[in-house]
């Protein structure tokens, strides 16, 4: 037990260090203030509904085929194929 503890826990170069502190600073600054990079929130609501509606549309186009493929897809793999 010793030595795995001795293999894990290796002491970190100055410069090692100096980059994991810098890199967990921008981290917690990213998460402390969020208002700085909002991103582009009405862009991902309007793919988001798109997307919902292209499925929509869809769907009730092709239920009847969806329906089939499914089905032959549950047969193929229980073992019921014709």
């Amino acid at each position: 037990m010793q030595t795995m503890l001795a293999s894990v826990a290796r002491p970190m170069s100055e410069a090692a260090l100096r980059g994991y502190l810098l890199c967990y600073l921008r981290c917690v600054s990213r998460v402390a203030n969020p208002g700085r990079d909002r991103g582009d929130v009405p862009g991902w609501v309007l793919v988001t509904i798109m997307t919902a509606g292209l499925v929509t549309a869809l769907w009730l186009v092709a239920d009847d085929k969806l329906k089939e493929l499914f089905n032959e897809a549950l047969d193929g793999v229980v073992g019921n194929a014709p």
